[in-house]
């Protein structure tokens, strides 16, 4: 028998592990994942590297060495998560060279509190490009308003990038413009578009934790009757977009040049209501060709008890409109919705940086 993460590689998921450290790569858990979790790669965050920094000792070197040289805060968070990225690149690249650069990526985001600032972020992707100098690597750009723009100048300069941060299918539809935006201006540079990649995080549990809070306060039959079933309809929804957007001419054109598809990643995929299944936004989310980013344990959960079907999305889209639409009828305002998670979103990541800086700041005093 395989195991419920081996079957969900061959359902076409791509498995990534929403984590990393020093601890995981230097203790060769990472590569055990590999092999052991059917785990192709990995995403990172502010918050991830706060907490992998905040704990263990695994960081002390690094960080002795960088306060002698009298490094800056910015300038120890940048090179030790660079390098963190970089090793995990190493591990990974026989992952993607396996599979002709789809798979095998790490994730490193540009500052969150460049998230409203589009000059300032395209700077930032191209020195962390370099920095972490693996074409296996892709920068993590929010999609604001402001990284619409950024996600276009990036691409177009051969840069792979996981657009981070997506809720609403309105400004999905505009990432996908943002990138094949990109795409063009690659191919009138003379880049080869076949080592372009980028992945569109589309935020699944964040959903239904907001929407089950309106629902709660309506408290009648009709609205208690939708609860928790708005961020997977809204996830469905976003592949319906992703398979028509990249079935049109535009898109089939840049194909036809040797481009890759924008795929879909299911990010925030732990339950953040415990009444829930542990892998409901792994089960329910099956389609080929998309990525599922799991916390560890969520990732756990999944190989332990998780009954993989096959697919559980393209049949679905009559079902999710139906979910969305009822959201509306009850007098949930889903426009709303997406618009605060989009805002408390970027507030917790520039939160969560500013802790990072602070942790860092703190190991660099005490390492003098």
């Amino acid at each position: 028998m395989t195991s419920p993460t081996a079957q969900l590689q061959a359902a076409g998921v791509s498995i990534w592990l929403d984590d990393l450290s020093r601890e995981r790569i230097a203790s060769g858990n990472l590569a055990d994942l590999i092999s052991s979790r059917s785990v192709t790669g990995v995403t990172t965050n502010p918050t991830i590297f706060a907490g992998a920094l905040s704990k263990g000792e695994s960081y002390a070197p690094r960080v002795a060495e960088l306060a002698a040289a009298g490094a800056s805060t910015d300038e120890a968070i940048f090179a030790i998560t660079s390098e963190d990225v970089r090793d995990a690149c190493d591990i990974f690249r026989p992952v993607y060279d396996a599979t002709d650069g789809v798979d095998g990526r790490v994730s490193i985001e540009v500052s969150p509190d460049l998230a409203h600032d589009t000059e300032g972020t395209v700077a930032q992707a191209k020195d962390l490009w370099a920095r972490v100098d693996r074409e296996n690597a892709l920068i993590k750009i929010p999609a604001t308003k402001a990284g619409l723009p950024a996600i276009t100048e990036v691409i177009g300069a051969g840069i792979s990038v996981n657009v981070t941060l997506i809720f609403s299918l309105e400004r999905y539809a505009e990432v996908i413009d943002a990138y094949l935006a990109g795409l063009e201006k690659a191919r009138e540079a003379g880049i080869d578009l076949a080592g372009i990649h980028s992945v569109a995080s589309f935020f699944v549990s964040r959903v239904d934790s907001e929407v089950d809070k309106r629902l709660a306060a309506l408290g009648t039959d009709e609205a208690l009757a939708l609860k928790s079933k708005a961020g997977v309809a809204n996830a469905r929804l976003a592949f319906e977009l992703y398979e028509s957007a990249f079935s049109q001419e535009r898109a089939t054109a840049l194909a036809a040049a040797g481009a890759n598809p924008q795929r879909p990643l299911w990010a925030s995929t732990g339950v953040k209501d415990p009444s829930l299944p542990a892998t409901l936004y792994v089960t329910e989310l099956v389609a080929r060709g998309v990525v599922n980013t799991m916390p560890e344990k969520t990732l756990e959960a999944t190989f332990a008890e998780a009954e993989v079907t096959g697919d559980t999305v393209t049949g679905a889209y009559a079902d999710a409109h139906a979910v969305i639409d009822g959201l509306g009828a009850v007098g949930v305002d889903f426009a709303d919705v997406t618009q605060v998670l989009e805002d408390e979103g970027v507030e917790k990541f520039i939160a969560s940086w500013h802790e990072l800086q602070e942790t860092v700041r703190q190991a660099l005093e005490t390492a003098k």
